[in-house]
């Protein structure tokens, strides 16, 4: 059984609305408008024991939504979910006892540093004078018998097979941490896959770097040119001729130190909402064309 699972997961609200003026106050308070919004709609997850997935998406996306839903704060209106074996919206005991929900600014342990480390690193950034630092330190860690831990890094998951869903803008952290993403757009799931494929899907080009021995050679002959220093070309070219750019410049033009990357992951994440925007846009404008009976019929040979 995973430890989450959600089937058509949903969470809508009505909105009140009213036209602005004073008599429009006062029809309001006689007969009241509302405007439904789906905050989340028809999210399909699942996640197995141990795993840490990435759930990544634009602020309003639903990404805390989900999360309250899962951790039985928010009751869903469409749908279900399962987390643990349990139904989140019950809150029964067995089940809040085995999860936790951290919501706010970045996590102050970084996952790979011995705790004293990170707190250390803190002190330093916000000027922390030592000698209150260490009396407020030793303070807490006896108050609360944590000594034992002040010389591990902070990594749980992988010691105790926890489940992690780790929602963040901080893609440096996604990276170091999940195999797994999960991009949500407008409360509708747009990704759900390891992270390499998010380039592969969303990103149409691949970035050929390589130092040219002729001084002859043109780069923009093989695609748009991204630089150019010190003998070393950057070009970025379509993601299907990459290999086959490659290898005709190993080959034929003798280059060295040839390396070929995919976009920053944060390039591809703007490309995966751009590109969830414009599908809905483009919905949009079908749905009304069809309204005011602009479209009759619509091939699908």
């Amino acid at each position: 059984m995973p430890a989450i699972s959600t089937r058509r997961l949903g969470r809508h609200f009505d909105v009140p609305v009213r036209e602005p003026g004073l008599m429009n106050a006062v029809k309001s308070l006689v007969r009241r408008e509302h405007r439904r919004v789906h905050a989340v709609r028809d999210v399909d997850l699942s996640s197995e024991q141990g795993e840490v997935v990435g759930f990544l998406g634009a602020n309003g996306a639903g990404k805390t939504t989900t999360l309250k839903m899962l951790s039985g704060l928010l009751h869903p209106t469409d749908g279900e979910a399962s987390v643990l074996g349990y139904e989140p919206k019950r809150r029964e005991h067995d089940l809040l006892r085995q999860i936790a929900l951290v919501m706010g600014n970045r996590n102050q342990l970084q996952w790979d540093l011995p705790v004293e480390d990170s707190f250390e690193m803190h002190r330093a950034v916000y000027g922390v004078p030592n000698d209150e630092y260490r009396r407020t330190r030793d303070e807490l860690v006896e108050l609360m018998d944590i000594g034992d831990l002040l010389e591990r890094p902070a990594e749980h998951t992988r010691t105790h097979g926890s489940t992690a869903t780790l929602t963040s803008h901080y893609t440096e952290d996604v990276k170091a941490l999940c195999d797994r993403v999960v991009v949500i757009h407008e409360g509708t799931i747009r990704h759900d896959g390891p992270l390499g494929e998010l380039a592969e899907r969303f990103a149409p080009h691949r970035t050929l770097s390589f130092t040219v021995p002729d001084a002859t050679f043109d780069p923009t002959t093989i695609g748009e040119v991204e630089s150019v220093e010190g003998g070393r070309a950057a070009v970025r070219v379509d993601r299907d001729r990459a290999n086959e750019v490659a290898a005709s410049l190993l080959s034929t033009h003798g280059v060295a130190d040839l390396t070929v990357t995919d976009p920053p992951i944060d390039d591809v994440i703007e490309q995966v909402f751009a590109s969830a925007t414009a599908d809905d846009e483009a919905d949009a404008a079908r749905r009304d064309a069809v309204e005011d009976g602009d479209v009759v019929a619509e091939s699908t040979s």
